[in-house]
C-alpha cells in the first residue's frame, strides 16, 4: 500500500477483468478513486465495489457512450482491447474497422474529452495499454498490429501537447500476459497440437520472447501505477516494453 496517488481520480477501460482489473486494484491500493468502465457492466460493478469506485457499462466503440463517461479525471488508462485472427484476404472488413474504433478511435476521444480537466490542474497522467505489436509485427493479426501501432503514435502527440500542461502520455507494451483469455489460447493450441501446455507456452506463444514466462498482469499494472506516480514526471512520450526480451532481438 502506498499514498501516491491520494487524492486523484483515474479511469480504466477494460477495467472489469485481466490486466484492466490489476490496474484497477492497484491504482486504488496507491490512493486513487477509479471509475471502472467495461462492457461487461455485471463485472464492472463487482470490481469497483472491490475498491470503493464507481461502475460504468460502456461500449466504446459507440462514440455516445464515451460521451456518457467522466471527464473530470486525473489519470487515463486506456486499456480496453479485443483480438481477432485471420489472414489478411479473409480478415472481415467489419471487424477491423471495429478493432480500429475500440483501440484507437475510443482512446482518442477519451484523451480529447478528458486533457481539458487535466490542463485546468496542471497536472495528469494518461497510460496507454498498447503491445509488443505496437513494436513489432505477426501475422493474421492485421487489425491489432495496426490498432496499436495508431495508439503508439496518438500517446507521443498527447505527450508533446501535454508537456506543458503537467500531463504526461505513455505507452505500456507487454508480452503475452497470464489471462483468461491468454490461457484459453493454450489450451486450444495444446489440443490441436497434441503437445502439454507448457510447450505451447514456450515454443508458441513466447517463441521470440527471451524469458520463457507469461508476464502477470500485476507486473503490468505495478508499471502504470509507477508511471502515474509524482516520481514518473520526466516520463513521457515513452513506449516501455514489458516482453521478456521479445523486441530486444
Amino acid at each position: 500500500m502506498t499514498s501516491d496517488l491520494d487524492g486523484r481520480t483515474a479511469l480504466v477501460t477494460g477495467g472489469a477483468g485481466g490486466i484492466g482489473l490489476a490496474c484497477v486494484r492497484a491504482l486504488a491500493a496507491a490512493g486513487a478513486k477509479v471509475h471502472v468502465a467495461d462492457l461487461d457492466g455485471e463485472k464492472a460493478e463487482a470490481a469497483a465495489g472491490e475498491v470503493g469506485g464507481w461502475a460504468h457499462a460502456a461500449d466504446l466503440t459507440d462514440p455516445a457512450a464515451v460521451d456518457g463517461l467522466p471527464a473530470e479525471v486525473d489519470i487515463l488508462v486506456n486499456n480496453a482491447g479485443i483480438q481477432h485472427v485471420a489472414p489478411l484476404e479473409d480478415f472481415p472488413p467489419e471487424r477491423f474497422t471495429r478493432i480500429q474504433a475500440l483501440m484507437v478511435t475510443a482512446p482518442f476521444l477519451l484523451i480529447r474529452r478528458t486533457l481539458p480537466s487535466m490542463y485546468a490542474r496542471g497536472w495528469g497522467r494518461i497510460v496507454n495499454m498498447s503491445s509488443v505489436h505496437g513494436l513489432r509485427a505477426s501475422p493474421y493479426k492485421a487489425a491489432y498490429v495496426a490498432a496499436k501501432h495508431g495508439l503508439e503514435g496518438l500517446s507521443k502527440v498527447a505527450a508533446l501537447e501535454g508537456a506543458e500542461h503537467g500531463v504526461t502520455s505513455n505507452c505500456v507494451s507487454p508480452g503475452y500476459v497470464r489471462t483468461p483469455l491468454v490461457d484459453g489460447q493454450i489450451d486450444a493450441q495444446a489440443a490441436e497440437h497434441d503437445i502439454p501446455r507448457e510447450d505451447v507456452v514456450a515454443e508458441v506463444l513466447l517463441r521470440r520472447a527471451a524469458i520463457k514466462k507469461l508476464i502477470e498482469p500485476g507486473d503490468v499494472a505495478s508499471l502504470v501505477t509507477w508511471l502515474c506516480s509524482p516520481h514518473a514526471g520526466h516520463v513521457t512520450g515513452a513506449s516501455i516494453p514489458l516482453d521478456g526480451g521479445w523486441t530486444a532481438a
